[in-house]
């Protein structure tokens, strides 16, 4: 019988909610405290900004590495969010269509974006996509996420580029839960534009990266300089780009850990729901990436839940981190056909490189206890 996982990560609660935010890995802070040593900006010609330049360039070569393309097609940017808006606003003139479970990086980006439905499961329905894409002429550009950020499920990217293409339209795919947890490539994808983010994989907040098919070029989000093949101008954040070059190393080397997440995730959704059968786990007929599970209990919002689990050391999300402090239903939720009082009872919990048996234990323990609470308040 092979023995329960413990994490090596020091904590005094227990966190479960690497989809917002992974604890920051050993070796990417060692990573950047090598790089603290380095003296010079990457633009200045002199020997200390070409050692600069250089862990830059190492950098974008590991990124690159890690999204199946060549280094010349990675601009780093300040975050995901960024990268987001890089790609749906660098292409004046055509229309936009998302999914309506996109991240609100996306949704925001461009307000009056055509929205195409998903199923049950949460999945992009693609037939939809393909009737408003034949629906109206002109150029399009199409946005639809690798994983969901609430749900894990896994949507059929590939199938929406082939759809997309036959139209003359492009493609940007927000990778950013899938990045680590799923093998990713641009060219398998087909995809012309693909979002990264260091802080979902390990690496430092602050910085992301826009991935590129070879040939695209979209309008400058920032102008002023030549960082960035002239497409994001700013003095490039030299510690946060060794940092996400860090984590994209790991996240190449340690894809087979989801094998073990899968097992957690799984014991942690068959005694929850053994223990509340009124609970229901959302995504649960669809693919979904090992790490993330969506909890729905019945007549209790998920923000009281997540204030209850973290008055008992566990840490949780309400939907996505992005929108904390808005009280108000969950859009991937609503899109997959639940009404707003469903919406709002649930809660996420991803887990991650820091995540073992005793999380899992710990979270079961309190989650459960809320649950019965509950039920007989209401009984």
């Amino acid at each position: 019988m092979t023995a329960p996982f413990v994490s090596p990560f020091r904590r005094t609660g227990v966190y479960l909610d690497h989809n917002a935010t992974a604890p920051l890995k050993p070796e990417v802070k060692a990573a950047m405290g090598q790089a603290m040593d380095l003296v010079g900006n990457p633009s200045s010609v002199h020997a200390f900004g070409r050692s600069a330049r250089r862990a830059v360039e190492e950098a974008r070569a590991a990124v690159a590495a890690l999204a199946g393309v060549k280094p010349a097609q990675v601009l780093f940017t300040g975050s995901g969010t960024e990268a987001n808006n890089f790609a749906l606003r660098g292409f004046p003139g055509r229309r936009l269509l998302t999914s309506a479970i996109e991240h609100e990086s996306v949704l925001a980006a461009w307000p009056h974006a055509e929205r195409f439905g998903v199923t049950r499961d949460g999945v992009a329905d693609l037939d939809k996509l393909e009737r408003r894409l034949a629906a109206a002429d002109g150029p399009a550009l199409v946005s639809l996420m690798l994983v969901n950020n609430e749900t894990g499920v896994i949507q059929p990217v590939a199938e929406a580029a082939r759809i997309a293409h036959a139209h003359g339209a492009l493609v940007h795919c927000d990778a950013v839960q899938a990045a680590g947890r799923l093998p990713l490539s641009l060219p398998d994808l087909g995809v012309d534009l693909m979002t990264l983010s260091a802080h979902k994989l390990g690496g430092p907040t602050g910085v992301g990266a826009l991935v590129l098919a070879e040939g695209l070029e979209p309008d400058a989000l920032i102008r002023g300089g030549g960082q960035e093949r002239r497409k994001r101008a700013g003095t490039e954040n030299l510690l946060g780009i060794v940092g996400f070059g860090a984590a994209a190393r790991l996240a190449r080397e340690g894809l087979a850990e989801a094998v073990d997440l899968a097992a957690l995730r799984d014991r942690l959704e068959r005694e929850a729901l053994a223990a509340v059968p009124r609970a229901q786990v959302m995504g649960a007929g669809a693919a979904r990436v090992a790490n993330t599970s969506c909890l729905m209990l019945p007549g209790l919002p998920g923000e009281t839940q997540v204030m209850t689990l973290d008055l008992a050391g566990v840490a949780v999300s309400a939907g996505s981190a992005c929108s904390s402090g808005k009280v108000k239903p969950s859009h991937v939720l609503a899109a997959m056909g639940e009404d707003d009082r469903s919406a709002a009872s649930a809660i996420r919990v991803s887990l991650g490189w820091t995540s073992d048996d005793e999380a899992v234990d710990r979270f079961l323990t309190a989650w459960t206890a809320m649950a019965r609470r509950s039920a007989s308040a209401d009984g």
